[in-house]
């Protein structure tokens, strides 16, 4: 039987089958726990879609981009040239791009356009027309993007476990076993996140509104929050060195650090935030009597 001690510091000389449940085992721990590449992006459409389906399929398809990454990033591992991980710190590049991405999905929910300024007009509350439809189709860039961020459990696969396979046929299944994991976590996830708005009365109209001005607001706010940390940390390469230990073992939860930071700027701080504001300006339209001002875009 192989212990959590095993499968986060997996031992030499392990047989293919072992190192494909440890993979498929690491891929789920990702998914569970409060990763910065993984849960803003993830809670952001799955909201925006307001359902268990809607959710499951935001979570899926975040996850078959990301899947398709690490299965790469194995490989890369098997032949060697993932070294690059060891000589440079890719977490600020890859926070921009994966905050830029987020920025133009969330400005395109907000203002039907995938680029605009300025930015307080995205906050305006003016008009309480229903945003656009939340773009799925965009998940699997963010899986893509996102896969490249390395982090503790991206080492083991990568560093640890690729390399212990007979051959390089073999080399894309640890990722591909890791990125499955992560599906069916963060799958569970999108549909706990998807419900959150229903668990308030309100009628369709309402909660379609919410769902994706909640939704835009996170991936736009959230996205210049993760551009603006990966500028820092490009700036400051010391702040990614930043961590206060919670004495807990499990990577993601073994310290509060800029990732974890980010986890709670943006699905705690702004998700909650853009949350309760959608939903004050969706009932008070309601409550003051203002026919048709809630018009549907999309």
């Amino acid at each position: 039987m192989i212990g959590l001690s095993e499968i986060l510091n997996p031992p030499t000389g392990l047989l293919v089958s072992e190192i494909l449940l440890i993979s498929l085992i690491l891929g789920m721990l990702h998914g569970a726990t409060p990763d910065e590449h993984t849960w803003p992006i993830t809670f952001s459409y799955a909201i925006g879609k307001y359902s268990t389906k809607g959710g499951m399929k935001a979570g899926f398809l975040f996850s078959a981009g990301f899947t398709a990454q690490r299965a790469l990033l194995t490989t890369l591992g098997y032949i060697g040239l993932a070294a690059i991980y060891k000589e440079y710190n890719l977490d600020g590049p890859v926070y921009i791009i994966v905050g830029f991405v987020m920025a133009i999905a969330g400005s395109y929910i907000l203002k039907g356009r995938y680029l605009h300024l300025p930015i307080d007009a995205l906050m305006k509350h003016g008009s309480h027309e229903i945003p656009r439809d939340v773009p799925l189709r965009m998940t699997v860039v963010h899986g893509l993007i996102a896969g490249f961020g390395f982090g503790a459990y991206a080492t083991i696969i990568t560093f640890v476990l690729a390399p212990q396979l007979p051959s390089v046929i073999y080399a894309p299944l640890p990722g591909l076993m890791f990125g499955i994991g992560t599906m069916i976590m963060q799958i569970i996830f999108g549909a706990i996140f998807g419900n959150i708005l229903r668990a308030k009365k309100a009628s369709e109209e309402q909660i379609t509104y919410v769902a994706r001005k909640s939704a835009g607001r996170v991936l736009y706010y959230g996205g210049l929050v993760f551009m603006v940390v990966g500028a820092l940390i490009i700036a400051f390469p010391q702040i990614d060195n930043f961590a206060i230990s919670t004495g807990i073992s499990i990577p993601n939860l073994d310290a509060i650090d800029v990732s974890f930071l980010l986890v709670v700027m943006t699905v705690g701080l702004i998700g909650l935030l853009s949350i309760i504001t959608s939903f004050r300006e969706a009932f008070k339209t309601t409550s003051q009597g203002e026919k048709g001002v809630m018009k549907r875009t999309a």
